[in-house]
């Protein structure tokens, strides 16, 4: 698992995942997975739920799924998508440099996590939207 930075990083979504900068149309998608700290996941998805992911989808982030952990009391999970690894830096740094994550839910988010982990691959479209579909709330 990876030590959580100074300036924890998050996400936002789209009604269908968006365009790609590969010949075959696949999209970066990226699984967070978090271990946050004993006791606060409720609170971690309250903040998570009002605060976070709508101000990741206002800045243009495609928020795939996110939610608690099926198999970890700890465990968390937050997945998006991106069209290349230059546009997942991009906006994960226009977010996270961003006033409004700075000055709004970032303590609350960053303070409930333990140690997170991301996983990037590769996925068609259509995979991304039946993931979208299959955790839709």
């Amino acid at each position: 698992m990876t030590a959580l930075p100074a300036a924890t990083p998050g996400p936002a979504s789209r009604a269908s995942s968006g365009p790609s900068s590969r010949a075959d149309g696949r999209r970066l998608v990226e699984i967070r997975a978090y271990r946050l700290r004993p006791g606060t996941r409720d609170a971690f998805h309250d903040v998570v739920v009002r605060e976070a992911i709508p101000l990741l989808r206002g800045s243009g982030m495609d928020v795939v799924a996110h939610g608690p952990s099926a198999a970890d009391e700890q465990g968390y999970y937050l997945i998006r998508s991106f069209a290349d690894p230059e546009d997942l830096r991009a906006r994960e740094d226009g977010f996270y440099g961003s006033a409004a994550w700075r000055e709004g839910p970032r303590e609350a988010v960053v303070s409930r996590i333990e140690t997170y982990v991301d996983t990037l691959l590769w996925m068609r479209p259509e995979a991304i939207d039946d993931l979208r579909a299959a955790h839709a709330a």
